[in-house]
């Protein structure tokens, strides 16, 4: 993601740019296609990138992520305070990290698991949160959802609340090939979550 870890931020973070950042990597790796696993926010870049560069995108897991922003009523401006709050206060997202994955995980992560979730929160700049919270609230893909026909597989957690069953229902009802696949007793970070379920849903659809 561009601006988190070391990588080098793009100004304005927009999501036709990470599209853009995604096939420059695919560039250098020699990729002529690829399959895209995408949670939460990185699902709104594999969508971005099948839109932008339809040919790069083989399949899609898009996990616990939404095709639009707001469809539960909530502003941007609202979401964008909420978050900002800590860095607007001089913290870091190292200094959130813990109470972030605890508060949007529902099922107690494996030790091992939550420290790894919890550290690379953490390696997130306060400069690169900002530009992703900046961004996030201008995702609507859902008047494009139908002339995206890669195969995709949608995943969710039953409890969720972040971007619930209705946001994976609608993404899943909209694409013309996907289909979902409901996680029980799981969040909003079915990979950690759910681990051994998660895997094991995405190896089938990838072979």
């Amino acid at each position: 993601m561009p601006g988190y870890g070391h990588s080098v931020p793009l100004e304005p973070l927009t999501y036709s740019g990470i599209a853009d950042r995604l096939v420059d990597l695919l560039d250098v790796l020699e990729i002529a296609r690829a399959d895209l696993v995408g949670l939460s926010f990185g699902g709104m870049h594999a969508l971005h990138t099948a839109i932008n560069h339809p040919t790069r995108v083989h399949r899609m897991v898009l996990a616990d992520t939404s095709p639009a922003f707001g469809m539960d009523g909530t502003t941007a401006e609202d979401w964008k305070a909420s978050r900002l709050a800590p860095i607007d206060r001089g913290e870091t997202p190292a200094d959130a990290a813990e109470f972030i994955i605890d508060a949007i995980t529902t099922k107690k992560l494996d030790p091992e698991i939550r420290r790894e979730t919890v550290d690379a929160f953490g390696q997130i700049s306060a400069r690169g949160f900002r530009a992703a919270v900046e961004c996030l609230p201008s995702n609507d893909v859902r008047d494009q959802l139908g002339a995206i026909h890669h195969e995709s597989l949608v995943i969710v957690g039953e409890l969720d609340e972040e971007t619930p069953v209705a946001y994976a229902q609608a993404l899943a009802d909209g694409l013309p090939n996907a289909r979902m696949e409901i996680l029980e007793g799981t969040g909003h970070l079915s990979p950690a979550e759910s681990p051994h379920q998660f895997n094991q849903l995405v190896a089938q659809f990838l072979t």
